[in-house]
């Protein structure tokens, strides 16, 4: 082979290696009012930096490339960075791709050398030719380094432009921008980061980069104090300490209502004070750890305000979980009692049989009890514990977050606050009770003179009902998953009914979309809509978007910070990254909690020192985001396995852990399709009834996280690099829910038959004629969410109920047929109403 030919294929490989790599590189927008048009920022460099740089005899253009890729890497979040590069004065620029991993400034330095080499080397080939080849469309970079000293112009897509300007022995840079991308204010920051970037390389080429920040002091004052919420001095009380304030000024004013039954301030105040007598007769002592085992009722509510009284934690558990699961809890919590009422005893029972340090107290016994109703006053200081909740944990274990009552009086008394709870206000309880939202749901009404609107899950899981619940108890304010709210919305769609009384909706637990916002406020134009965002380990929620309006952009934001809550958008090694650039949220003040109960290795990876604050704890939070111009937060995604499922945080790993504990399941992976449920994926020897391995999973793990779709694989695929691959998992999951796992299905073969395939097309996303008769509806990927769909699709000739107990669309269309009188086709087993399917 001849040089001139070798030459020309290695150079075809290298511009096919530096086109292929990878996406190109575009910097954040950030700009308060976009125009169209271009600006220009001019800075000098420090005295001496020319000198500083013939000191590391390198050439000023590998320099100046080490650090406008290094700025380049920081404003993105992305170690591996495109850039235009301007090889000769005039010249056209080429794509010039970098590694900015960490390491020292002279490795970096080092790399930029050879890739200008490189670019240089190969510079005549037809790149755009070879692009065209590739079907590469997009331009490969949006942003240009000019070293030349020549005077260039933004072209074509170019957003950004760095230029030098020589005057002497004198450098400095030349920043053009598109204003309708970077406004005066950002260019010259990104001009500023520039600037520190090299002066950084020259001082010191042995520094770790990956550890230096390139904000300015005024920069970092503006995210540590301008974008941190509302300083608002706290009281000197406990949050049931300002409900008993309330009891003395309105006793008779009625505080709770469920159901029919409804209690008066005074009444409630009396119960939870005798539950709490109760607890300390038998020996709580401060932060003694109380598990509440009720369903969601006015017994509920004074048992949590009887456990704080009693300077106890509050430790939240559905009966209905598996008995193993509560026995973990109660033994990570070390939980000294439990409180619980009849008919909530069943699984709470087979645990304890394993613990038998635990006492059990029923809330009866402690009513009947010889206990005086007048307040316990039991000291109880701010940074005292209030309750532990667990949430799910990739260990297998779930992990238990622990909150101070501080961090809990400020959250509710932010929600207070936004959502303009006062006197007479009446708030809906909706949530379960495993779940953190439920408690300021809970007592945020109690506070100040209003009124808690408890409602029970079965009236949640029938939506006609819930909507006249709401109604009929004239609910002022209402938080929900995004998920309900669009069952809501479809179902007031198809039975409009006015709501007056309703004066601002909340959502939370999954990311709203802008088109339910749309949705929303089309429906209901006066009623504020807003998305909350927190973690449990931060009391709750930290952020608050208020909207009355659909968001411009496409991305609803999650808002600024509530009173007393600080945020801050990090890198890796907890360094301000600069404004609307990608990083972790993090969060500092009052609302983080204190780590997790009994865990230290897990306390010492999530919570640490605020390096910016001395003496407070930090939260991070494994969430994406960044900052938008209005001071806004804005969500980008996890960074890790952990995903919300209607409403549930659950780690991923929790689940796999369970599965691969199964009997016949050798290896198992679990994928969140349509991001809207569970798919587990298996392998083992042999096939095993998918029914039979969910219940196996219901046995140690909540029904919320038994994933709903089950498939064997003979194997898993795998990545390059051996480990299983969820993108290729994820991607079947959604494709063998749309073709129905493949397998020719009968197809519907009466009238009731085929109205159902198509509201389950509609329910589920899945082709109409992928729907087949014996088709089992939670097998498909339907949740007790998308049942509540189903029913208001069928305009209400069916129940949630219904079908959980008929999933098979055969059966429930009979069952469906027998309502209406219509008779029941040959070959279809309808079971008797009031049996089990």
């Amino acid at each position: 082979m001849d040089a001139k030919r070798k030459r020309a294929e290695d150079a075809r490989a290298y511009w096919r290696g530096v086109l292929t790599a990878g996406g190109r590189t575009e910097v954040p927008r950030w700009t308060p009012a976009p125009a169209a048009g271009t600006g220009e920022v001019e800075v000098a460099l420090p005295d001496g930096f020319l000198a500083a740089v013939r000191a590391l005899a390198l050439p000023l253009d590998s320099v100046l490339l080490a650090a406008h890729a290094r700025v380049l890497a920081v404003l993105t979040g992305e170690r591996e960075v495109t850039t235009g590069w301007v090889a000769v004065a005039g010249g056209r620029p080429l794509p010039c791709r970098l590694n900015t991993a960490h390491g020292p400034w002279h490795e970096l330095l080092r790399h930029a050398r050879q890739v200008t080499a490189d670019v240089r080397a190969y510079a005549d080939f037809p790149v755009d030719d070879l692009r065209e080849e590739l079907g590469l469309t997009g331009p490969p970079f949006e942003t240009v380094l000019d070293a030349t000293g020549s005077d260039g112009a933004l072209e074509g897509d170019t957003v950004l432009r760095v230029g030098i300007r020589r005057q002497g022995d004198r450098i400095g840079l030349r920043v053009r921008h598109r204003t309708d991308v970077l406004g005066g204010e950002a260019a010259a920051r990104v001009a500023g980061y520039h600037v520190t970037a090299l002066t950084s390389l020259a001082l010191d080429p042995e520094a770790d980069y990956g550890r230096q920040g390139l904000l300015s002091a005024d920069e970092t004052r503006r995210q540590l104090d301008g974008l941190a919420g509302p300083r608002r001095e706290l009281p000197d009380r406990r949050v049931h300490e300002l409900f008993e304030e309330r009891v003395r000024t309105d006793p008779d004013a009625v505080a709770a209502v469920c159901g029919e039954e409804r209690w008066t301030y005074r009444e409630l105040n009396s119960r939870a004070n005798r539950i709490a007598h109760a607890l300390l007769a038998r020996g709580l002592e401060r932060e003694g750890v109380v598990a509440v085992v009720t369903e969601r009722n006015l017994d509920w509510t004074a048992a949590v305000l009887g456990v704080l009284k009693a300077g106890g934690v509050y430790l939240p558990v559905e009966p209905h979980f598996p008995a193993g699961r509560i026995a973990r809890t109660l033994t990570r919590a070390e939980c000294v009692l439990a409180l619980t009422e009849e008919g909530s005893t069943a699984t709470l029972d087979a645990a304890l049989e394993r613990l038998p340090g635990v006492a059990r107290l029923l809330v009866g016994t402690a009513y009947e009890e010889d206990h005086a109703a007048d307040d316990p006053n039991v000291p109880v200081s701010a940074d005292q514990l209030a309750y532990v909740y667990f949430t799910s944990g990739s260990t297998g274990e779930p992990k238990g977050a622990m909150c101070e009552h501080a961090g809990m009086l400020n959250h509710v008394l932010a929600k207070i606050e936004d959502l303009g709870i006062e006197e007479g206000t009446v708030v809906a309880q909706t949530a379960p009770q495993c779940f953190d939202i439920s408690l300021w749901q809970l007592v945020s009404a109690l506070l100040v003179g209003g009124r808690t609107l408890l409602v029970e899950q079965e009236v949640i899981l029938d939506v006609d009902r819930f909507v006249d619940r709401i109604a009929r108890g004239r609910a002022n304010v209402l938080q929900v998953v995004p998920s309900y709210l669009e069952a809501v919305l479809a179902h007031l769609e198809h039975h409009p009914r006015p709501l007056p009384e309703l004066r601002i909706v909340s959502v939370t637990g999954e990311a709203l979309k802008k088109e339910l916002t749309e949705r929303w406020f089309a429906a209901h134009p006066t009623v504020p809509l807003v998305n909350a965002y927190g973690l449990t380990e931060t009391s709750d929620d930290t952020n608050h978007e208020v909207l009355r309006r659909p968001p411009d952009g496409d991305r609803v934001p999650l808002g600024r910070a509530v009173r007393n809550v600080r945020v801050y958008v990090v890198d890796e090694h907890l360094g301000l990254v600069p404004l609307g650039a990608p990083g972790e949220i993090v969060f500092s003040g009052v609302c983080v909690g204190r780590g997790y109960v009994n865990d230290p290795e897990r306390t010492r990876l999530a919570f640490t020192a605020d390096p910016y604050r001395p003496g407070e704890r930090l939260y991070r939070s494994g969430d994406q985001g960044r900052w938008r111009p209005d001071g806004k937060l804005e969500f980008l995604g996890r960074k890790d396995t952990q995903v919300k499922v209607r409403g549930f945080r659950i780690e991923i790993g929790e689940v796999e852990n369970a599965l691969l504990r199964v009997a016949g399941v050798r290896d198992g992976a679990v994928v969140v399709a349509r991001g809207e449920h569970l798919t587990a994926f298996y392998s083992g020897r042999n096939r095993l009834d998918p029914e039979v391995l969910r219940r196996t999973l219901a046995a140690s793990l909540p029904t919320y996280m038994v994933p709903t779709v089950v498939h064997w694989r003979e194997r898993l695929p795998l990545t390059a690099n051996g480990k299983i691959d969820r993108k290729v998992l994820t991607a079947l999951a959604e494709e063998l829910e749309a073709a129905g796992d493949g397998s020719p299905a009968p197809a519907p073969d009466t009238p009731t038959e085929e109205r159902l395939a198509a509201a389950w097309s509609e329910v589920l996303g899945v082709p109409r004629d992928r729907v087949g008769r014996r088709d089992h509806f939670f097998d498909r990927g339907g949740t007790s969410l998308s049942a509540v769909k189903l029913a208001i699709a069928l305009d209400r000739a069916v129940t949630p109920k219904d079908v959980t107990r008929y999933p098979v669309l055969a059966d429930l269309a009979g069952l469906i047929d027998v309502r209406t009188g219509t008779g029941v086709p040959a070959g279809t087993a309808v079971p008797a109403e009031g049996t089990d399917a």
